[in-house]
């Protein structure tokens, strides 16, 4: 099958939750808790029949096999939608229409809560780059200015296509809710893990970095199991190490956080390993060690011509090089002078 074992039990636990649901909804029409009309009852019962059926293939190992070409049904799909039957080959050409429109429709939703591009926030000057690897991404990326302070987001959902982006919504959401309460930056993403947790399943987590920028300088950085961020000064360059597990493992982790003062002209560098791993067209890796260098030859430069720079360097190297992972870079540069 095209799904691992570990996804395969998650996919069944799926399952049997929607199959609770849709019998409680059922039991309580008939039960005159409300009256449902003819076409919402038979939309019950179908559901339910497609989610028994799927059970059952789950039982007999036929599970995730196309029912018309008997090849394997996309994973990634699968966790989007259990009940898919049909691979993406096989479906019918208004099927696939459908699908496109939706995916379309996703990734124009998900592109409106990307934040404002070249963002300016009192003494702080942001830029990013966002490029999914398809139609939507699983990388997360947010700015949100709160009063004197600026808090800035960037993050790698496990996973890739719908299901992934599904979470990154769930997180922006979610730290879009919180930061407007004002909790210290380690208790804020410590509300945040439990809330993720509670609206994830098992498996799925997100590395993330969560941090805080005041207007004299200070920089706080919370670290959940992401690739370090990068404080490029006149000195060089210095990644922030310190860093915990990600977020939706563990309901109860607690998070730490280390800060950093930023003096004028000072940037920091955060990115996804999409833009690391990706690779040219000998095979080799584009690698942390040659994006530092080329930060550190253009340190003096804007957040928009450093990200511009970045980005560059990463498509010559690829050249024709298909793109495998979501790619996300961002840059935030203290320019106190600049107003």
């Amino acid at each position: 099958m095209g799904i691992q074992v570990t996804d395969l039990h998650l996919l069944r636990d799926q399952l049997l939750l929607r199959r609770h649901k849709l019998q409680t909804v059922t039991a309580h029409s008939h039960a005159g808790v409300r009256e449902p009309g003819r076409a919402e009852t038979a939309n019950l019962l179908l559901l339910l029949e497609q989610v028994d059926k799927a059970l059952e293939r789950v039982e007999a190992g036929s599970y995730g096999i196309c029912e018309i070409c008997q090849g394997e049904l996309e994973a990634q799909r699968l966790l989007a939608d259990p009940l898919a039957r049909v691979c993406l080959d096989c479906l019918r050409p208004e099927e696939a229409r459908a699908l496109e429109r939706d995916l379309e429709l996703a990734a124009r939703i998900q592109n409106g809560l990307l934040p404002r591009q070249d963002l300016h926030a009192g003494d702080w000057r942001v830029s990013y780059h966002y490029d999914p690897a398809g139609m939507v991404s699983g990388d997360y990326c947010d700015v949100i200015p709160h009063g004197r302070d600026l808090y800035f987001m960037l993050g790698d959902v496990s996973g890739k296509g719908v299901a992934a982006s599904i979470l990154m919504s769930n997180l922006h959401a979610t730290f879009r809710a919180l930061i407007s309460s004002g909790l210290p930056l380690e208790q804020l993403v410590e509300r945040a893990n439990r809330i993720f947790c509670e609206s994830t399943l098992p498996t799925q987590y997100a590395t993330l970095i969560c941090g805080k920028a005041s207007v004299a300088g200070k920089v706080e950085v919370s670290n959940s199991g992401h690739l370090a961020p990068l404080h490029v000064s006149a000195r060089g360059i210095s990644p922030i190490e310190s860093s915990t597990v990600p977020v939706g493992l563990f309901h109860d982790q607690t998070f730490v956080s280390t800060t950093v003062q930023f003096s004028p002209g000072d940037s920091l560098v955060l990115y996804t390993d999409g833009v690391t791993e990706a690779l040219s067209p000998d095979g080799s890796e584009y690698g942390a060690q040659r994006l530092a260098q080329l930060i550190g030859n253009c340190a003096s430069q804007t957040s928009r011509e450093l990200v511009q720079k970045c980005i560059d360097d990463l498509l010559e190297f690829r050249a024709s090089t298909q793109k495998l992972d979501d790619q996300t870079l961002m840059v935030l540069r203290f320019d106190p002078m600049q107003h």
